[in-house]
């Protein structure tokens, strides 16, 4: 006698009770079929040595001959879920399991998925970050997406991983002017994603990371007080003292700002900076013990149609660091 109730849609592999049990938190917000397609293209991924496409799942769960294998491909741009009540479950998930108390630290990254085709509508021409140099500029055809990572401690891993919570697609300028809409720059999506993850954390300091792509005014005001935005300063940029105090008798407008500070670059260059040594006990995972040589301050930044904004010693407005690669180089960073 065949069994009809063995955990399976179509020909295949069976989806293991244990991969059901551990995605059971997701399970309310999917129909019945789409729940069972959903499974199969998680244990696909789980299993597939190379890219995670959806025959390259099919294949690896042993229904690439599959008669009904368009079901699985509807899955992602017909079925009705949505994906951002799914994020903000994962994150509460990952949170809860891993960040339970203290601040939350989420990096954000930007990355081109290489996809050619009329079909893929939303994709753009960018600078290929992997190939290109500083005297070498490399184009690349693909999708835009922002990714933003709760960076958190593994227990059973001892390091630092980035797992993925949120992921937005970017859409080129050229396929907003077809559509007739305001194209939203990268920083754009930041601000939105940044401000959705808020929300969704009520109660939390979270602590966001981000390249020099992120170090805009307009990021940086958009943070509610509980968030600090961590990024790459350029080494020219344009930093201020506080404002004098007013008194009764002083006269005109409150001032903005104050004098300007020294340029980063003629900081970290001053033989008179004053540096301090610490030791990162992780570099990038991999090298342990790494000597920094750290000098920090407390700077305004100002600019036109935004309110000055202070950033303090505490929220990393800027600081110069030197890290020791060789006994003859330095490579300067700031934040």
């Amino acid at each position: 006698m065949t069994d009809h109730n063995d955990n399976r849609v179509g020909p295949g592999d069976a989806v293991p009770h244990i991969l059901r049990q551990w995605l059971s938190p997701f399970r309310f917000w999917f129909t019945a079929p789409s729940w069972d397609h959903w499974l199969v293209l998680v244990m696909g991924a789980i299993l597939s040595p190379g890219k995670r496409t959806v025959t390259a799942c099919l294949r690896i769960t042993g229904r690439a001959e599959a008669s009904n294998f368009a079901v699985y491909h509807q899955l992602l741009n017909r079925a009705r879920w949505n994906p951002r009540t799914l994020a903000s479950r994962l994150l509460s998930i990952v949170v809860a399991s891993l960040v339970p108390d203290g601040p939350i630290v989420i990096g954000m990254d930007d990355t081109i998925e290489r996809r050619w085709g009329p079909r893929i509508a939303a994709r753009g021409i960018y600078r290929d970050p992997v190939r290109s140099s500083h005297g070498h500029f490399v184009k690349a055809s693909g999708l835009r997406w922002l990714s933003f990572m709760i960076l958190a401690p593994v227990p059973w891993a001892k390091c630092i991983k980035a797992l993925p919570v949120l992921t937005l697609l970017c859409p080129s300028e050229r396929y907003d002017q077809k559509k007739g809409q305001k194209h939203k720059l990268l920083t754009d999506w930041a601000r939105q994603g940044l401000l959705q993850l808020c929300r969704w954390v009520p109660g939390r300091d979270l602590i966001f990371v981000g390249d020099s792509s992120f170090a805009v005014h307009a990021l940086a005001a958009a943070l509610p007080d509980r968030a600090t935005l961590i990024t790459r300063l350029r080494l020219d940029a344009s930093l201020f003292a506080p404002p004098d105090q007013r008194h009764e008798h002083t006269l005109g407008r409150p001032a903005q700002k104050g004098m300007p500070l020294p340029k980063l670059r003629s900081v970290l260059n001053n033989p008179r900076t004053s540096w301090q040594r610490v030791i990162a006990s992780i570099w990038y995972g991999r090298q342990t013990d790494k000597c920094l040589d750290i000098t920090s301050g407390t700077g305004w930044a100002c600019r036109k149609h935004f309110r000055s904004a202070r950033l303090s010693l505490e929220h990393l407005q800027f600081h110069a660091l030197l890290t020791f690669c060789s006994p003859k180089r330095r490579a300067s960073r700031s934040f």
